[in-house]
């Protein structure tokens, strides 16, 4: 994947930085540093930062889920032994493994995925699929940095991942009076769709209620960056300003990265077999879990997952669970 370095001096506002940077440093049960500490093991000197996000964000027991990280390295090359472990990374970042700990009676378990900072930061601000600049746009948090100059690059990759999110959703927008909790729902569902996830809408506004301050804050501070397409109202409320113009480029931009996050995801599918033990029970249950929908793993199909990845994509398709 090339990328332009010099197109990364462009800044995000700077009171969306700080406001990412304390979003970072808040509090997380103590019992994700045996999970941290695992990874760091593991990859020792090259590791640069490891980030928390997703479900696991606020769990009181993290014995009863799985968390989810993502580990950025300084170096593909230099973080794996194995050579071809470094090239997958490369060519489709990231790559996904699993790690289990045992501390004190109890089971700790975390899928990590591993990117190069350098492919973190470009990803959350030029990548066309909405992989990680949908992920990162949300909470999260920074267990682990190497040093304050990481610090400083991580949390600029997520404000322009905030900066991102928020232009491609506002220009599928009509334009109109909006709040903020309808421009962040509307947001998941569009890149839950590109990405093939079995999400509900009823679960987009589920966890945009749960941040929703948060959220509206986000939005308040980026509003330098995104050229006029939201302006601010008095009552706390925004006016939208995509064109005609931009709503039709935008339907196309989002069902070209529909028909992109098949491929990539049948491709992550199938990398993720040589990496990520028991994959195959893992999605299914992800799928189950946010969606109700049980997929059958055959003997036949755990022999060839990417059979496996196509088939339960149309399943999904047929039911109406993916669009």
């Amino acid at each position: 994947m090339k990328k332009n370095k010099l197109s990364l001096t462009e800044q995000a506002p700077a009171p969306l930085v700080e406001i990412i940077a304390s979003q970072n440093a808040q509090a997380v049960s103590p019992d994700f540093g045996y999970l941290i500490e695992a990874i760091k093991q593991h990859f020792a000197a090259s590791l640069d930062a490891v980030i928390l996000y997703g479900s696991c964000l606020h769990t009181s027991n993290l014995s009863e889920g799985i968390a989810d990280f993502y580990a950025l390295v300084n170096d593909y090359h230099s973080a794996y032994p194995e050579r071809y472990l470094a090239h997958l990374n490369a060519w489709l970042p990231p790559n996904v493994f699993y790690v289990e700990v045992t501390q004190q009676e109890k089971t700790f378990r975390a899928k990590y995925a591993v990117i190069s900072t350098a492919d973190f930061e470009y990803g959350n601000q030029f990548w066309f699929h909405p992989y990680l600049w949908a992920r990162f746009a949300q909470p999260a948090r920074l267990l682990y940095v190497r040093d304050d100059a990481i610090r400083q690059r991580v949390n600029m990759a997520m404000a322009q991942a905030v900066v991102k999110f928020l232009k491609s959703d506002l220009l599928a927008l009509e334009a109109r009076a909006i709040k903020a909790e309808e421009i962040w729902t509307q947001g998941l569902m569009l890149t839950y769709a590109a990405e093939l996830r079995a999400e509900r809408e009823t679960r987009a506004r589920h966890l945009v209620q749960l941040n929703l301050d948060n959220y509206a804050r986000l939005t308040a501070a980026a509003l330098p960056a995104l050229n006029g397409l939201l302006t601010g109202q008095a009552d706390g409320h925004y006016n939208c300003h995509a064109t005609p113009a931009d709503n039709r480029r935008a339907r196309l931009h989002w069902r070209l990265r529909r028909w992109q996050g098949r491929i990539l995801s049948i491709l992550r599918l199938s990398k993720a077999t040589l990496t990520f033990h028991d994959y195959l029970n893992y999605a299914a249950w992800k799928i189950e879990r946010h969606s109700g929908v049980r997929v059958e793993i055959t003997p036949m199909l755990r022999r060839h997952p990417i059979l496996w990845g196509f088939k339960v994509m149309w399943q999904l398709l047929r039911r109406g669970v993916l669009r």
